[in-house]
């Protein structure tokens, strides 16, 4: 069984910066990639970030420049920095892994609320 634990999030104003992290145990033999899927109301869920094994990023156009995604010093954590943040930002955010073998994984009973506005 995989076990995520979230934090960070919140609430800031239009430019202003948050973190989440994202810290993953359990049966897990191999973590090939780690990031965030975040879902707004209305809106579809969209894959924000991603980080692999061998440090190779991706991000979603809409926050390319914005956000910087980080494995941490523990292993399996992996952290989200996010910077000039928008309103359109404003989301749960979902931890999730893709394991070596098998789907991907996504915390989707526990995300992380970020709201934007001023």
């Amino acid at each position: 069984q995989v076990k995520f634990v979230q934090s960070g999030g919140g609430s800031a104003q239009p430019g202003g910066s948050l973190t989440l992290s994202c810290a993953v145990s359990g049966s897990i033999e191999s973590i090939v990639a780690m990031g965030w899927y975040r879902q707004a109301p209305g809106k579809a869920t969209e894959l924000v970030a991603a980080i692999t094994s061998i440090r190779t990023e991706t991000y979603a156009d809409s926050v390319k420049g914005r956000f910087f995604i980080s494995r941490g010093s523990a292993e399996n954590t992996v952290n989200l920095q996010m910077n000039k943040l928008k309103p359109e930002d404003t989301a749960i955010y979902y931890c999730y892994i893709r394991p070596q073998y098998g789907s991907q994984i996504v915390d989707w009973l526990k995300g992380a609320q970020v709201t934007v506005s001023s």
